[in-house]
């Protein structure tokens, strides 16, 4: 009975959801992303969507999003806003990052995006218009692909900082203590696969379109370079996200090496309290804070 009356629940908010929509004004933007769709459909084969269309989605969205970080470091009044500001970025370290993300890109990630053709194939994976998924969706989609990805990333990145691995895998990542957000996806071409993988579960279980594909690319992207800025911008929408870690979540990752493995979310380190040196460093930071405006006064 309680089973029956989830799906109950489930399909009252989607049809309440529908009905809301039936409502809103159209979406200037849906009429120019339709004719943009279809003319992709016309002009190029499956295999090229899938391959080379998704491989320019990554590129365009990665550099994309790491460009606002990348600009900070050139604007003084950005600065209050970096988390560690002791160890600024360098050139140096930068095109190190930029050489090995490059490598990781073409010559470990190209040939698993060179794979999303055979998927949407197996699996039947529509392309068309028609069956694209409405955009809550999608992002509800987003939102499930983000939690499982963020389950396997937790341990197995856990996994990775054990002392016998730590030194042949995840020590390339830990390189910058001060991360940047170029450096997201700065790792060991084993770690790319190992953590990689969590990104395709939440895919398998979840994909019926191709702009699924796609939108989940985009939003991991957005959230891992977001939480490797290095800085902890206000009003940044993604904390709206429930139990989103943030920036400041995992620059302390970096900095202290021990807990906040997890990669979107908080709950899995509060469950094992992995995040117990976090919370006490916080506590550390506003007590200081406390003592210096008391001081001023």
């Amino acid at each position: 009975m309680a089973g029956n009356d989830s799906v109950d629940i489930l399909n009252s908010a989607y049809l309440a959801v529908e009905y809301i929509d039936s409502f809103l004004p159209d979406n200037p933007l849906q009429q120019p992303f339709k004719n943009a769709w279809n003319y992709m459909l016309d002009n190029y084969t499956t295999f090229q969507i899938a391959t080379w269309g998704s491989l320019l989605v990554h590129e365009l969205a990665y550099f994309l999003l790491c460009l606002p970080g990348f600009l900070f470091q050139f604007i003084p009044c950005m600065q209050k806003y970096k988390i560690q500001q002791d160890k600024p970025e360098t050139w140096e370290k930068q095109w190190k990052c930029l050489r090995t993300l490059l490598f990781n890109h073409f010559c470990i990630q190209l040939p698993l995006i060179c794979g999303t053709y055979y998927f949407t194939e197996y699996f039947n994976i529509p392309y068309d218009w028609e069956r694209m998924p409405k955009w809550y969706i999608l992002l509800a989609q987003c939102f499930g692909c983000a939690v499982i990805e963020d389950a396997w990333h937790y341990f197995l990145h856990r996994l990775l900082h054990h002392k016998r691995i730590y030194k042949y895998i995840h020590k390339v990542h830990h390189e910058f203590i001060s991360p940047f957000g170029m450096q997201a996806e700065y790792a060991h071409p084993l770690e790319t696969l190992i953590l990689g993988a969590g990104f395709f579960i939440g895919i398998i279980v979840f994909c019926n379109h191709m702009i699924l594909l796609w939108a989940w690319v985009i939003c991991r992207l957005m959230e891992t370079i977001d939480v490797h800025s290095g800085y902890d911008i206000p009003l940044n929408p993604l904390h709206l996200i429930p139990f989103y870690a943030g920036a400041r979540f995992h620059d302390f990752h970096h900095m202290n090496f021990i807990g906040n493995y997890a990669s979107t979310f908080t709950w899995w380190d509060k469950i094992f309290g992995t995040d117990s040196q976090y919370v006490s460093y916080q506590k550390k930071e506003k007590n200081q804070e406390l003592s210096t405006e008391k001081k001023s006064k």
